[in-house]
Formats: structure tokens, C-alpha cells, sequence
């Protein structure tokens, strides 16, 4: 017998696995107005249509990139979508400068994708992705409310 396919979670997996299945209002994941602050260094801010409002930073971005080659290094390392990777004990540490776009442009009517100026570039952000990882406190409550993770 295989047992190939078969996962074993921990309920704040499945809460969380759950969560990623469950559609969104189309309203929810409709931008009425984007700003990407490229000048500014800032990040992203988005005004959906039911009158939510969201905003990242440049950095949370680059490190919630969702693209398959990221998605793998953040489970393979245990991080969330914007944490940033575990920085190795050094005896002088190097200066890393922020991470910025060089530029981003509209992928159809259903994402975003930004060109990072460390060269990567495969990470397509949809609104749906945008949505489900917003960074307003209201949503970060609710997120750790459905995943049992409040403190």
C-alpha cells in the first residue's frame, strides 16, 4: 500500500489550508484604485471595491513573493508569506540595501507582478493573493482568530 499523497496536519494547518480554499466575494478582490510608491520607496497600496483598504511594504512584498521557487525556500525554512529568512550569525554583517522594484506592471486584469532589482522577477501577485495576505491589523486579527493563533 502507498501512503504517497498523504498529508498529516496539525489543526492550525488545516485552519490555515482551509482558509486559502475558501472563494473570496468577487467585491473583495476587485481593486477600484493600485498605487504602486516606486518613487517614494514606500510599497503598495490598494482601495478595493468593498471599501477595504491595504498596504504593504516593498520589503513584506519581496519576501511574500508567490512564486514557486519562493514558495518552496519559505517551507522548506518554516516561514510565512513576508517573513523574512533567518539571518546566519557573522562575525561582521553585510549590508544588505532594502528591496525595491525596479518596476511593476498590470498582469491582465488579475495581478501584479514586480521586476525586484536583485533580478527576480517570477512572482505574479493576484488581487485574490493581495487580499488574503493583507497586513491591516483588522485582517491580521482575523486571520489569527480562524487559525487559533492569538496572543
Amino acid at each position: 500500500m502507498s501512503h504517497e499523497g498523504i498529508r498529516i496536519m496539525s489543526k492550525g494547518e488545516q485552519a490555515r489550508e482551509d482558509e486559502l480554499r475558501r472563494s473570496l466575494p468577487r467585491i473583495a478582490v476587485t481593486p477600484e484604485k493600485v498605487r504602486v510608491l516606486i518613487t517614494e520607496n514606500k510599497g503598495l497600496e490598494i482601495d478595493w471595491a468593498d471599501g477595504h483598504r491595504s498596504a504593504w511594504s516593498f520589503a513584506w512584498l519581496r519576501e511574500a513573493c508567490p512564486c514557486a521557487t519562493c514558495n518552496e525556500q519559505r517551507k522548506l525554512e518554516g516561514r510565512e508569506p513576508g517573513q523574512p529568512p533567518r539571518k546566519p550569525a557573522a562575525v561582521l554583517p553585510m549590508y544588505t540595501p532594502p528591496p525595491r522594484p525596479a518596476s511593476a506592471h498590470a498582469v491582465g486584469r488579475y495581478a501584479l507582478q514586480f521586476n525586484w532589482q536583485d533580478g527576480h522577477s517570477g512572482g505574479i501577485y493576484s488581487w485574490d493573493y493581495l487580499r488574503r495576505v493583507c497586513q491591516c491589523a483588522e485582517c491580521r486579527f482575523t486571520a489569527a482568530e480562524t487559525t487559533g493563533a492569538l496572543n
